[in-house]
């Protein structure tokens, strides 16, 4: 998957974006306050309506009116995701669109659609569509023999909050549902926090992934160290790159039954508890088991990567993140999902997307024309403007320059503080 355009419409200091043809590595820059977290907090809130529900997604953040834009002029929020997916051997654009409002003082989901072109010409077809908890979703959507009409359509109902996605999604028969759930609840956004990471955990959890905050990052290494040897070796071997000194990392089990790390350096021979190790070490270990999964994500958010680093790492880093989002050939879904035939087989051979924000001139770097938008914010509303539709900053990355640095001097209008 590889998601290509966002419209937002009254989502907080969104009242009206559209940012189109991104890249698989996007870099976010902007002053704070200008929306960055908002931006990344988008795919945040689809993962908690889809977990829980709307308006448990909508309390978590001040409830509906919070989330609406000030001074907005209808009260719907509007989220638009277009995302490329193979579906039977043929790259396919499809478009998912949520609209909420709100009715006695309770959100609801006023329309839910979920559609894609099943051929090379016409209007693309509604799989999936609900309007105030009632609709329809399409059972044999992947025969593409037979004409639109021909198509079976169940008719189903749910809680006026409740994702049609999230219930029909649970059923093989609702295809385009399914993998779309598949791929809210597969997405990752990063609320890393170190002292989460640090310290002895218990020994049951989640092991395959790192979870947002990092708080099993014993576990998961565990679980490659014993699981995918070869991959744990080249991660070691990258943090001794990056980290002078470092010489392995040990996931030992302790005799009161917690799971804690061990660092070695190569000066001493006894290895040091992680709670002895710097903070930036412990970040740059996490990234790398991160970037590292086997099975990644089809999506990783990660805000202002560059704290406790060292600044000569970004580089390094963004280049580690633009790697990732190039992967090729990671199960998406699981194992269990492969026996469901052509259409999830072929789709969970995409590679991650990685969308990072960042207030280090270092990392701007490392990014290309194409790779940067920048946040400006004006009368309470928040623009997205791209690096490559600049003919200035155009121009000097022509001629060699770099983006950190034509951030720095201003050519980012807007982008600085007022």
């Amino acid at each position: 998957m590889q998601i290509e355009s966002i419209r937002l419409k009254n989502f907080k200091v969104f009242r009206d974006v559209h940012l189109k043809d991104i890249p698989a590595f996007l870099v976010v820059v902007g002053a704070n306050g200008s929306g960055k977290s908002t931006f990344f907090d988008v795919f945040g809130f689809l993962h908690d309506c889809l977990k829980n529900n709307v308006r448990q997604a909508l309390d978590s953040r001040g409830r509906f009116r919070e989330v609406l834009s000030r001074d907005a002029t209808e009260e719907t929020i509007r989220i638009e995701i277009q995302y490329r997916m193979p579906i039977s051997g043929i790259d396919r654009l499809v478009t998912y669109s949520l609209e909420i409002a709100e009715r006695d003082g309770a959100p609801f989901i006023r329309r839910e659609i979920l559609r894609y072109k099943r051929g090379r010409h016409g209007s693309p077809f509604h799989f999936l569509d609900f309007t105030n908890g009632a609709g329809f979703a399409i059972t044999n959507e992947e025969d593409f023999q037979k004409p639109d009409e021909a198509l079976d359509r169940e008719e189903q109902k749910v809680a006026p909050d409740t994702l049609a996605v999230k219930g029909l999604g649970q059923f093989e028969r609702f295809k385009a549902a399914s993998a779309f759930r598949q791929l809210i609840e597969s997405w990752h956004v990063s609320d890393f926090h170190i002292h989460a990471a640090r310290g002895r955990k218990e020994a049951v959890g989640e092991t395959e992934h790192l979870t947002e905050t990092g708080d099993n990052l014993p576990l998961v290494a565990r679980h490659l160290y014993e699981q995918h040897p070869e991959v744990f070796q080249k991660i070691l071997a990258t943090l001794a790159q990056r980290v002078p000194g470092i010489a392995g990392v040990e996931p030992q089990l302790m005799d009161d039954g917690y799971l804690t790390l061990r660092f070695r350096d190569g000066s001493f021979k006894t290895p040091f508890l992680d709670r002895y190790v710097s903070d930036g070490t412990i970040k740059m270990f996490s990234y790398l088991v991160l970037l590292h999964d086997p099975k990644p994500h089809p999506l990783l958010c990660v805000e202002e990567p560059e704290n406790q680093l060292y600044p000569k790492l970004m580089a390094e880093l963004a280049e580690e993140f633009r790697l990732y989002a190039q992967r090729r050939g990671g199960q998406v879904f699981g194992e269990g999902r492969r026996r469901q035939g052509d259409f999830f087989q072929i789709y969970a051979q995409r590679g991650g997307q990685v969308f990072v924000s960042t207030h280090s001139p270092d990392f701007l770097n490392a990014a290309m024309l194409d790779e940067v938008c920048w946040l400006v914010k004006r009368n309470g509303a928040t623009e997205i403007r791209r690096a490559r539709d600049d003919a200035q900053i155009r121009a000097y990355m022509a001629e060699g320059d770099q983006m950190g640095y034509l951030w720095k001097q201003g050519f980012f209008e807007g982008a600085d503080p007022v």
